[in-house]
Order: C-alpha cells, then structure tokens, then sequence
C-alpha cells in the first residue's frame, strides 16, 4: 500500500506539469503577446566544435546533453508534457482558395516552352535601349531578355556567352581565399549545350526565350550527368543519378543551359552555407561574410552576374534566406506547385524545388518553366491551375491597389538590426502611397510552437531518409555541423513527431483565418543581414544556433505549412548589405506574391553593384 501511495504521487506530480492547450477555435486573439523566444545553445566553431561533437556522439552522455538543450529549449514541455487537442496533419492540406484576379492560366500537363512563352506575354514591354554603362543610371543585371535579344539581335551567341561564363567561374574558383560556387562542374559539357543553342539561333528555330540562358542547379537536385552529392563526399557513391530531375528536365527541354551543380551547406542542414567539404561559397557583396543557405551557391552565382538563374531546393528558407542576403529574388513556391521528384528531399513534407533569378520578370520565366505539381500531388493536394499575373494589363495598378497586406508589427521589428525592419517599413509606405493599397495589423500566435513543430518534422524526416547509410558507418563522414545535428533529430520519438503534426493543424488554422482578412503576409525576409565567417569555421565548421534563428524568424510558416513566399531586395543597411522583402500568400497563390514583388521592385530606387560581379554579355 506504501509504494502504491508514493507511485500514486509520482503520477499525480507528472500530471502537475501536463499543460493543456484550448481548442484552437477557443483561443482569443486578443490576449496573445508576442514572445520572441531566443533559442538557448552555445556558438562552437574549430577545435571546440570537434570535442563537442565527440561528447553529443557518446551513448549516455550524448543523450543527456540534447535532453539539456530541448529542455532548455522549452521542446519537451510543448511535445511531450503538453495536451494537444487537434488531430495531426501529416502534409499540408488546403482548403478551396479563390480565383486570383487579372491572371493568365497556364497549362501545367503541356509543354514547358508554351508555358514560358505565355509567361513572356505577361511581362511588360520590353525596352532594348536600357543603358548599362552610363554612369549615371543606377546598376540593373541583365535580365533574360537582355540575352535572348542579343541572341536574336546576332550581337553574340551562346557559345560566346559561355567562354565568359567558363571564365568568370575558373576566377571565383581561383580567388583567394577561395569561392567555389560550383561542385561539378564540366566546361566542355557547358560548350556543347552552347554549340547546340548557338545552332538554333543561326537556323532561327530557338526552342524558347530561356534557350542559351545559362541557369546553375544546386547540388541536391539531380542533373544528368553530374551526380548529386548534397555536398558530402559520399552521397554520390550510395545514390545514382541516371537522369535529370523532373524540373532540371523542363529547363532542358525549353534550351537552357545548364552549367554544373552548385555548392550549398551539406545535405541543408544550416543556414549560412558554410562547407568544409568544397569551401564555402562567400557572399559576391562581401566577401567577408556567408551567402546564407542552404541554397548558397545557386544565389552568390546569381548576384555574381554569371548565371541570370539557379533552381535550389527551399525546407527552411533555403532559397529565400540566401537570396536575401545576396541581394537577388527567390522564390519558394506552394507544397506539391513543382514536381521534386529527383531531388533528395523529395519524399519530405516541408520541401519544394524554387528558383533564384536577379529581378522578379526572370524568376516568373524560369517558375513557368518547371511548374507542374506530381500525379500523386494533383490527386491529394488539389492545386488550383496554375497562373500568372498579366503585368502587361491595363488592370494591374488597380488589382495593386486592392490588396490588402498583413503585418505583426511586434514580429515585423524583432531584427539583430533596426536596418532592417526600417528598409522593409519604407518599401511597405511607399507601396502604399503609390498603389493606395491596405496594410492590415495582424496577430499570429505560437511562433514559437510553429519553430519546434518545423525543426520536428524536417529533422525527423532527414534522420527516416538517411538512416541506412548513417548506419552503415557514413554518418562519421560528414561535416561536424551535420554531426551535431543527427543526435538531435534521433532523439525524437514518434509521439513527438505526431505532436509536431497537430502544432501544424493549430498553426494552419490561425493562418488562414488570417488569411480571410489580408491578401498577403509581409516580414523582413531574415532577421539579420549576412553574418560575418569566423576564420575558424573555414576548416571545421561551427555551430551557431543564434545566427541561424536569426536568419529563420520569419521563414517558417511558408515551409510547415506549405505557403507560397518570395524574398525581393528592398535596399542595404548601412554596412552596404542586401535587405530582402517577404511576401507569404495563401495557398497556391503564387500570381499574387509575383504581381506585388514586380511591384516593390519597380519602386526601389537603391541598387548597387555587388563588390564580385562579372559583365557576362559583354554588350557595354
């Protein structure tokens, strides 16, 4: 009867820290204040991050270490100790949305080159006098058109592009201290796919406007007959690539040019794009400082001015958080948009392939391009037909003005530096005194479970896909940031994983009861612009988990919950660093979020030439 009374108190003493959360139909929204939750772990770099993960790799001693940090973390409380009312949702799952207005539909199950010619007939007039080397006028990229004009123009060919682009690749790979923005890379491959663009021009058969545009894929999506190594040293030797990944293949068949699998932070576990396995990729502005990533090689080749666009894969801001740091356009398109398969996230929930291009016009090309939701997606997912704004129209400025934006001022202004919140704050006013559109306080609650929900099911998905060749021994060969993460992501158990799924049932509904009240959402893209590399970290690695929260604040909800969201450049701080504009918006609403970037970056007034650029077309 004795141990029966003291096992009686010990569950009445668990059941004392069990926290039940209201229906989420119940919460009032007046009563939730913003909570920034920083993220408690230590900053390792060097010979210290080596020991560490010696210590979080030992049986005992390893486990009591991540148990620590979870719960210093607040993880356990809200996976384990915490009631959680709502059924899980395993993917995201979208209700009926309404047609987007002044749109073109596409066909997503005919052929590429048609969609990209469609999407050609939306952009504005294209203006050929556009002066590069005046002084005068401020720094633009060539855009796709600028090629295909030169191209058809007979002003220079394909081929003539490519020895330019062979050579500003040789010389990034060369500098010192090293910036290698590709991982394979094969110059007579790129000048046979030249040769064959060059051969359509001269016989006037050009297979679309994207034919001879050179484009870069990142390093986890297969292109045939590079192999995919996610760069590690390994992965190549365990996974085959015996074909192009679907949206590598659309590229190809539209005549793009594909120069070689860009460099990224191994497997994407990080967010700066640091790899010791083939150096780290640095950012064209400044060479000092990271790229952001995981996408980092796709977006420091763009902003250098060699490639007009690169394809990366975005989980947790893969795509959008370098493209903000480097000053280019990214975007992460809606779950199940585009077809991931051959990639090596395709068997994830919070994935999908995006582009990177140097204006909004490029990234609404190369997207036309590689659209196409999976016969499996189109079955589960229902996704609306896919569209495009007509930026040609009369009725853009008007359809501008209509929308309403949506801002967490609270969340909006919690930056590293006030820079930034200030720059996206003065793209937002001017917006809106030249379109006469609504911004629209908003509120969303549980950031900080929608943190832990996305970290659960992103690592416990990577740890379900790597499994067999981490216990098959090569887990002891990645990079020792990979190596921190993996004891993390196995430490959780499948309750925490179904925990995590009804934190994204929660997080969703919020989301869109919001959007039944604003078009869009808008944030600063990260919240702090690109961290300086600490020397140390060139050779080992580091662990900086401050940085990357940083970098992620305002990431996430686009990749739990499947959101369509693009990162536009909107100006620099005061260092001179790139500051990028978020725009998330509802479900398979990508027309919208294109429509309003092309907006905002017509306003911007302050572009500079990034410190590492290279005059690819040669036409100044």
């Amino acid at each position: 009867m004795r141990y029966y009374c003291l096992f009686l108190a010990d569950i009445s003493s668990i059941m004392g820290k069990k926290k039940v959360m209201l229906p989420v139909t119940e919460v009032d929204l007046t009563t939730v204040k913003y909570d920034p939750g920083e993220i408690e772990a230590p900053h390792i770099t060097g010979i210290w991050l080596k020991l560490f993960v010696k210590l979080v790799e030992m049986p005992l001693l390893g486990s009591l270490i991540i148990e620590y940090l979870k719960n210093q973390n607040k993880m356990n409380e809200m996976l384990r100790d915490t009631v959680i009312p709502e059924p899980p949702m395993f993917r995201p799952e979208f209700p009926p949305q309404e047609p987007e207005p002044g749109v073109v539909f596409l066909e997503e199950d005919g052929k590429s080159e048609d969609r990209v010619d469609s999407a050609v007939r939306c952009l504005p007039q294209y203006d050929s006098d556009i002066n590069h080397s005046s002084e005068s006028s401020p720094f633009r990229y060539w855009k796709i058109r600028d090629f295909a004009n030169s191209y058809r123009q007979k002003l220079t060919t394909p081929s003539s592009v490519a020895e330019h682009v062979i050579c500003a690749i040789e010389e990034f790979s060369n500098k010192k201290p090293p910036t290698p923005l590709l991982i394979s890379f094969d110059p007579e491959d790129v000048r046979k796919q030249a040769a064959a663009s060059t051969q359509r021009f001269e016989e006037g058969k050009p297979l679309s406007i994207l034919d001879g545009i050179f484009v870069a894929i990142k390093d986890d999506i297969d292109c045939y007959p590079h192999p995919s190594k996610g760069a590690t040293t390994w992965l190549h030797e365990v996974r085959k690539v015996e074909k192009d990944a679907v949206s590598v293949s659309r590229l190809r068949s539209c005549g793009a040019i594909l120069v070689g699998k860009a460099n990224m932070h191994e497997l994407g576990m990080g967010t700066t794009g640091n790899n010791p396995n083939y150096g780290t990729t640095r950012n064209p502005h400044d060479l000092e400082r990271y790229t952001g990533g995981s996408s980092s090689g796709p977006a420091a080749i763009v902003a250098s001015g060699i490639c007009s666009a690169a394809l990366g894969t975005d989980g947790g801001g893969s795509v959008r958080i370098p493209s903000s740091l480097c000053g280019v356009v990214g975007l992460k398109t809606t779950y199940g948009r585009t077809n991931i398969r051959g990639s090596l996230c395709d068997g994830g929930t919070v994935e999908i392939i995006g582009p990177i291009a140097s204006s909004v016009e490029d990234i609404i090309l190369v997207y036309a391009a590689i659209l196409g939701s999976s016969p499996s997606d189109k079955i589960s997912l229902r996704p609306s037909i896919p569209c495009l704004p007509d930026l040609s129209s009369h009725e853009n400025s008007g359809i501008l003005g209509s929308l309403r934006l949506g801002k967490y001022t609270e969340w909006f202004n919690d930056v590293f530096s006030p820079d930034i919140s200030n720059k996206c704050e003065d793209a937002l006013n001017v917006f809106s005194e030249t379109h006469g559109s609504k911004v629209v306080e908003i509120v969303i609650p549980e950031l900080n479970e929608m943190r832990t929900a996305h970290v659960v099911s992103i690592g416990s998905e990577a740890a379900s896909s790597l499994s067999p060749d981490l216990q098959d021994g090569k887990g002891g060969r990645l990079t020792l940031d990979s190596r921190v993460n993996f004891p993390l992501f196995n430490s959780f158990l499948a309750s925490d994983y179904v925990a995590a799924q009804r934190l994204r049932r929660r997080i969703m509904y919020y989301h869109m009861e919001i959007f039944k009240n604003v078009d869009v959402i808008v944030t600063p893209t990260t919240g702090m612009t690109a961290p300086v590399i600490p020397k140390s970290a060139l050779k080992l690695g580091e662990s900086d988990m401050k940085v990357t929260g940083n970098l992620m604040r305002f990431i996430l909800a686009a990749n739990l919950l499947g959101f369509p969201a693009i990162s536009v450049p909107v100006g620099y701080d005061k260092q001179g660093l790139p500051i990028g504009l978020q725009i998330i918006g509802r479900p398979w609403a990508e027309a919208t979020i294109l429509r309003l970037a092309a907006a905002f970056e017509g306003l911007r007034v302050e572009t500079k030439q990034p410190a590492s650029h290279f005059d690819i077309l040669k036409r100044n």
